[in-house]
């Protein structure tokens, strides 16, 4: 037997599955086999990702913001105003002023769609009286509504479901799709039955909004759109008047709807100094908020009602629906006249994304990019990148270090500048874990993606409502170069079951949100667990042959250098002989640094722990085991805080060749 000899192995490269077992283990050594739940860091080696929390501990309101539909309601029934979509057996809610937590009764729902209404039979009795117009909040709900449309913005998140749209700091939610139409009023006294004459309009009640009058018991709903001149406008409504209204009565809107909305979008752009965000559902006009006011373009051309995507470039919104793409006049967000240079581009085929390049607008379809050059309407010119390769979803389109990253049929590519003026990129950035990206895409049914500045990474999540949390499915990709397809490095993720997503930089601070059907807003990079479960992690190295693929060897002990943050709990197993069926593998070797000295919250023994310690980061263990080839494998299912593994050393002795 020779002397002892030993073999270092850096980590790096990131997952890789397109090599065959042995290629690998010479060519890549540093690279992973499997890699779950760890992220290739630009700091060196593979780190545990981090959890996520809810954002907020309170659901997303399913049904809005419904209110009590007329005061002096007593029993087992209810009637709420200004709901848009039907509760269901089983939900639980609060009535604002009222006592108790009520539970909607078996069939004891009647869903009043035309007027958005619904009658409540409930299992117990109400405890008073509720006034006209009290707030209902549901804190539970039978079915599991998917979250339509997320947006981390200034300090906020926006989340859309169902008909409404929401904002939440982190302690609860407010509507904020409730229309602005001025400073209404009731327009004469003595007025009866289901119209009411209305001044203080500056633009036009929409057939479904909801609203009170001061001093009138009911909620009423406007039934058909308004025609607004000289600020006044009748308005149809249900029911008839519960009582003639004073003149000059103050006129409250609650809600307008955003009914059968699809998958929302946002464009976040500042033309005035005010930060605002456009936001689409491929059904509804679209809709503009400056965390104030909500405004929907209900007067816009019918090239942008029903929108699906939006994009701010060179001081116009661009608002893309079907195979038209539809401009705002410069500097402003809702001027759709050609005289002040609005305009629409046909690009010949239904457009599936838009972005942003170099100041350029990127259009995206199934089978073409384009982009649009010029900054107005005199010079706007439509030319393509390609006309052989497309973006097979929306929500996977994403700027990531000065490239835009999409999902085509192929994998994941990018759309990247060259040396040459106006030339692009399209590099095939996932070639390295082919069948892991046909697999993924063939699993899910939709996507969604978003970006970690900080550590030039990209997220793409796919969402199938038939894959359970903790096998939901997920890509990153490192991006070690500053620009292009070179130095990418993947990773898979498992347990981040993401419908919708978005990630924006706030005052340094970068908040990254996911949402999907199970009622609450998650912020991703956040914790050491995923909402209290435990983070399931493995990382197999290559298969490596060291010297000699065909000359035996007898490992003796291992060195594993890390970066701990905390205490660091995980299993470490020898795959001897390519892990073939029949080889004698050796058991799997715990390792922790959780014993000694080092003191960590709530973990700190008076007397025993030692203030100031320095974490163990070279993790020394005997192995066992002898064979051709031999693969490192390390698991773990903790709540640990994140650790990077950087580099591994093994000890071992050779055999002669046989």
């Amino acid at each position: 037997m020779d002397a002892w000899q030993t073999y270092p192995v850096e980590f790096r490269g990131g997952l890789i599955t397109n090599l065959s077992p042995l290629q690998q283990g010479i060519n890549a050594p540093g690279s992973a086999r499997i890699l779950r739940n760890y992220e290739p860091s630009v700091e060196g080696g593979y780190r545990r990702i981090e959890g996520y929390d809810k954002f907020d501990s309170n659901i997303i309101p399913p049904y809005g913001a419904p209110v009590v539909h007329g005061g002096s309601q007593t029993g087992t029934t209810l009637v709420l105003a200004a709901i848009h979509t039907t509760p269901e057996a089983g939900d639980e809610f609060t009535i604002d002023g009222v006592t108790g937590t009520y539970t909607i009764a078996s069939g004891g729902v009647t869903f009043d769609a035309t007027n958005n209404r619904a009658t409540l039979t409930l299992t117990t009795s109400l405890a008073s009286s509720p006034s006209n117009g009290a707030d209902i909040t549901f804190t539970s709900t039978t079915s599991n509504y998917l979250a339509l449309g997320v947006a981390s913005w200034e300090d906020s998140a926006i989340v859309c479901k169902n008909a409404d749209i929401f904002k939440t700091g982190g302690v609860g939610y407010t509507k904020i799709n409730v229309p602005d139409y001025g400073t209404p009023l009731v327009n004469g006294a003595s007025q009866t039955g289901s119209s009411l004459v209305v001044d203080g309009l500056d633009s036009a009640p929409q057939a479904g909004d909801a609203f009170k009058v001061a001093g009138i018991d009911l909620i009423y709903t406007v039934t058909a759109d308004a025609s607004v001149t000289s600020g006044g406008a009748t308005l149809t409504i249900n029911p008839a008047l519960a009582s003639s209204p004073a003149d000059n009565a103050v006129i409250t809107f609650l809600s307008t709807s955003r009914e059968t909305a699809g998958k929302t979008r946002f464009a976040k752009y500042n033309f005035s100094g005010t930060e605002k965000i456009a936001i689409v559902d491929g059904l509804n006009a679209p809709a503009l908020y400056d965390d104030a006011t909500f405004t929907v373009l209900n007067d816009g051309p019918n090239d942008i009602i029903g929108a699906s995507f939006v994009a701010e470039s060179k001081k116009h919104l661009f608002f893309a629906k079907g195979s038209n793409v539809t401009f705002t006049a410069p500097y402003t967000d809702n001027d759709f006249t050609a005289a002040a240079g609005s305009g629409t581009i046909n690009v010949g085929t239904t457009i599936t994304g838009l972005a942003v390049f170099r100041q350029n607008l990127i259009i995206f379809t199934e089978r073409s990019i384009h982009q649009l050059l010029g900054t107005t309407i005199a010079d706007f010119n439509l030319q393509p990148i390609t006309m052989d390769i497309g973006c097979i979803d929306s929500d996977t389109i994403q700027e990531i270090a000065g490239d835009i990253m999409f999902l085509a049929p192929d994998g994941l590519r990018l759309v990247s500048g060259t040396d040459r003026i106006g030339d692009f990129g399209l590099a095939s950035v996932s070639k390295n874990i082919q069948s892991n990206m046909t697999a993924f895409i063939s699993a899910n049914t939709s996507f969604t993606s978003c970006v970690i500045r900080e550590k030039s990474q990209y997220r793409i999540l796919g969402y199938n409502n038939n894959i359970t949390q903790e096998n939901a499915q997920g890509v990153l990709v490192t991006q070690f170069a500053p620009q292009g397809g070179e130095g990418m490095a993947f990773a898979e993720t498992r347990g981040i079951r993401a419908y919708v997503a978005d990630s924006n930089y706030n005052q340094n601070v970068e908040i990254v949100l996911f949402a999907n059907n199970d009622g609450y807003l998650y912020q991703m990079e956040s914790g050491n667990s995923f909402d209290g479960n435990n983070i399931q992690t493995t990382f197999a190295t290559p298969h490596l042959p060291i010297s000699d693929p065909r000359i035996r060897k007898t490992f003796y002990k291992l060195f594993l250098y890390a970066d701990p943050q905390g205490s660091v709990s995980f299993d470490v197993s020898l795959k001897l002989d390519f892990d073939s069926e029949g080889t004698i593998q050796p058991p799997p070797i715990s390792i922790q640094n959780q014993t000694g000295t080092v003191g960590f919250f709530g973990t700190g023994v008076f007397g025993t722990t030692r203030f100031g310690t320095k974490l163990l980061k070279l993790f020394e263990t005997q192995v066992v085991g002898s064979g051709t080839t031999v693969s490192f494998q390390f698991t773990s299912n903790t709540t640990d805080p994140p650790y990077s593994i950087d580099a591994l050393t093994i000890e071992y002795a050779t055999h002669d060749r046989r």
